[in-house]
Protein backbone atom coordinates (compact mmCIF):
# COMPACT_ATOMS: atom_id res chain seq x y z
CA UNK A 1 0.00 0.00 0.00
CA UNK A 2 1.33 3.41 -0.95
CA UNK A 3 1.54 6.24 1.57
CA UNK A 4 -0.88 8.36 -0.46
CA UNK A 5 -3.48 5.59 -0.10
CA UNK A 6 -3.27 5.33 3.70
CA UNK A 7 -6.02 6.84 5.84
CA UNK A 8 -4.45 8.12 9.05
CA UNK A 9 -6.13 9.50 12.16
CA UNK A 10 -4.44 11.81 14.66
CA UNK A 11 -6.03 11.95 18.11
CA UNK A 12 -4.53 14.70 20.26
CA UNK A 13 -6.06 17.56 22.24
CA UNK A 14 -3.15 19.85 21.33
CA UNK A 15 -3.73 21.75 18.09
CA UNK A 16 0.03 22.31 17.77
CA UNK A 17 0.82 18.60 18.19
CA UNK A 18 -1.81 17.68 15.59
CA UNK A 19 -0.49 20.29 13.15
CA UNK A 20 3.12 19.13 13.55
CA UNK A 21 2.21 15.50 12.97
CA UNK A 22 -0.18 16.26 10.10
CA UNK A 23 2.44 18.43 8.36
CA UNK A 24 4.98 15.63 8.80
CA UNK A 25 2.61 12.99 7.38
CA UNK A 26 1.60 15.14 4.40
CA UNK A 27 5.28 15.93 3.77
CA UNK A 28 5.96 12.19 3.63
CA UNK A 29 3.20 11.69 1.05
CA UNK A 30 0.12 10.80 3.10
CA UNK A 31 -2.96 12.38 1.54
CA UNK A 32 -5.77 11.42 3.93
CA UNK A 33 -5.30 12.64 7.52
CA UNK A 34 -8.23 12.88 9.96
CA UNK A 35 -7.93 14.88 13.20
CA UNK A 36 -9.85 14.40 16.46
CA UNK A 37 -9.41 16.14 19.83
CA UNK A 38 -10.31 13.58 22.50
CA UNK A 39 -10.40 9.87 23.25
CA UNK A 40 -14.14 9.42 22.74
CA UNK A 41 -13.97 11.13 19.35
CA UNK A 42 -11.07 8.80 18.49
CA UNK A 43 -13.19 5.71 19.21
CA UNK A 44 -16.24 7.06 17.38
CA UNK A 45 -14.21 8.20 14.35
CA UNK A 46 -12.29 4.93 14.20
CA UNK A 47 -15.59 3.04 13.99
CA UNK A 48 -16.95 5.29 11.22
CA UNK A 49 -13.79 5.96 9.16
CA UNK A 50 -11.73 2.75 9.62
CA UNK A 51 -8.29 4.42 9.40
CA UNK A 52 -5.27 2.29 8.49
CA UNK A 53 -3.19 3.89 11.24
CA UNK A 54 -3.93 5.95 14.35
CA UNK A 55 -1.53 8.23 16.21
CA UNK A 56 -3.05 8.79 19.67
CA UNK A 57 -1.94 10.91 22.58
CA UNK A 58 -2.20 9.26 25.99
CA UNK A 59 -3.36 12.30 27.97
CA UNK A 60 -6.62 13.64 26.47
CA UNK A 61 -9.96 14.91 27.75
CA UNK A 62 -13.24 12.95 27.85
CA UNK A 63 -11.44 9.59 27.53
CA UNK A 64 -7.73 8.88 27.90
CA UNK A 65 -5.74 7.55 24.99
CA UNK A 66 -5.19 4.27 26.84
CA UNK A 67 -8.94 3.81 27.39
CA UNK A 68 -9.61 4.70 23.74
CA UNK A 69 -6.89 2.24 22.64
CA UNK A 70 -8.56 -0.54 24.63
CA UNK A 71 -11.95 0.18 23.03
CA UNK A 72 -10.50 0.37 19.53
CA UNK A 73 -8.62 -2.94 19.93
CA UNK A 74 -11.76 -4.59 21.33
CA UNK A 75 -13.67 -3.33 18.27
CA UNK A 76 -10.93 -4.30 15.80
CA UNK A 77 -8.06 -6.45 17.17
CA UNK A 78 -5.95 -5.78 14.06
CA UNK A 79 -6.14 -1.97 14.44
CA UNK A 80 -2.78 -0.19 14.20
CA UNK A 81 -2.58 2.39 16.99
CA UNK A 82 0.64 4.25 17.78
CA UNK A 83 0.54 5.79 21.24
CA UNK A 84 2.19 9.20 21.51
CA UNK A 85 3.12 10.84 24.79
CA UNK A 86 5.27 13.53 26.28
CA UNK A 87 4.95 11.76 29.60
CA UNK A 88 6.73 8.63 28.44
CA UNK A 89 7.00 6.55 31.55
CA UNK A 90 7.79 2.86 31.38
CA UNK A 91 4.38 2.26 32.93
CA UNK A 92 2.54 3.93 30.04
CA UNK A 93 4.60 2.06 27.46
CA UNK A 94 3.95 -1.27 29.18
CA UNK A 95 0.22 -0.63 29.53
CA UNK A 96 -0.05 0.53 25.90
CA UNK A 97 1.79 -2.51 24.53
CA UNK A 98 -0.24 -4.93 26.67
CA UNK A 99 -3.43 -3.24 25.47
CA UNK A 100 -2.41 -3.85 21.86
CA UNK A 101 -0.57 -0.70 20.74
CA UNK A 102 1.23 -1.09 17.43
CA UNK A 103 4.06 1.21 18.51
CA UNK A 104 4.94 3.99 20.96
CA UNK A 105 6.37 7.46 20.27
CA UNK A 106 7.73 10.00 22.71
CA UNK A 107 7.21 13.71 22.03
CA UNK A 108 8.99 15.46 20.52
CA UNK A 109 9.22 12.94 17.67
CA UNK A 110 11.26 13.21 14.50
CA UNK A 111 10.25 12.86 10.87
CA UNK A 112 12.57 9.85 10.73
CA UNK A 113 10.58 8.10 13.49
CA UNK A 114 7.29 8.73 11.66
CA UNK A 115 8.83 7.48 8.41
CA UNK A 116 9.97 4.27 10.17
CA UNK A 117 6.46 3.59 11.49
CA UNK A 118 4.95 4.20 8.04
CA UNK A 119 7.54 1.90 6.44
CA UNK A 120 6.81 -0.84 8.98
CA UNK A 121 3.08 -0.48 8.30
CA UNK A 122 3.37 -0.53 4.51
CA UNK A 123 5.61 -3.62 4.65
CA UNK A 124 3.02 -5.41 6.78
CA UNK A 125 0.12 -4.44 4.50
CA UNK A 126 1.62 -5.47 1.16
Amino acid sequence: MKLKDLKIMIADDSVLARKKLKDCLIGLGCASVIEVVDGQAAVDTFKSEFPDLVFMDIVMPVKTGLDALTEIIEYNPSAKVVMVSSTGTKGNITVAVKAGAYDFLLKPFTTYQIKEILSKLSEGVE
